[in-house]
């Protein structure tokens, strides 16, 4: 009778199944971590997981949306939330804004955006990220799109409006604005975002 010869397992990338996912999480929140937004790289994070660079693209996307999920728990999407922003004109893209960004951050109680506001709070390193992750990703983005001049201050004044209206609405919580319908703060606040992005400023 033959010997049975034992099988070595191979070695190699991890199967791109949903332990592929997870992996890519920890590693993303260790890489970005470590090197920062900018400095991190989705081939360095696919190492460090032990999986191909395309498993980042097939389960997330890209680069962003795997910040979003991994760093800042995000609960949206940046690319597919700019995309339906931008698929309407561009006179009522002020409305369409504070719209999604309400009823976005609505939806999870208010909890996930007062958590990054504090934590943006206690850390500098996680204010620097956050701050280069949203003004590239999303209000640069916009802004970038639609206006004809000084793309980066009406990039600022629309984040500021924003990243205020919910300190505001989640965090502070200050009455009646905390507890005013969706549709009446996008009536006050969506014409004002609108001069931010296509308006003078002067």
């Amino acid at each position: 009778m033959a010997d049975e010869v034992q099988q070595t397992p191979k070695r190699g990338r991890r199967p791109g199944g949903t332990d592929t996912r997870a992996a890519l999480l920890a590693a993303a929140r260790e890489v970005f971590s470590e090197q920062g937004y900018d400095g991190a790289t989705v081939r360095t994070i696919a190492a460090r997981a032990g999986v191909d660079a395309a498993m980042v693209n097939h389960w997330f996307g890209g680069k962003e949306a795997l910040f979003g999920e991994a760093v800042l728990q995000l609960p949206f999407n940046p690319k597919e939330i700019i995309a339906h922003l931008l698929e309407g004109g561009i006179d009522d893209l002020g409305t369409r804004i504070v719209r999604a960004f309400l009823t976005t951050w609505d939806a999870q109680g208010g909890g996930v955006f007062a958590a990054l506001i504090r934590s943006v709070a206690a850390h500098e390193q996680v204010a620097d990220v956050l701050r280069e992750f949203f003004l590239k990703n999303v209000f640069a983005q916009l802004a970038g799109k639609v206006a004809d001049d000084r793309p980066d201050l009406r990039a600022n004044l629309v984040a500021s409006q924003m990243i205020g209206l919910g300190v505001v609405r989640y965090v502070a919580k200050f009455d009646p604005l905390a507890e005013s319908d969706v549709e009446a703060l996008v009536r006050a606040i969506g014409p004002n975002v609108q001069r931010y992005l296509t308006g003078p400023l002067d």
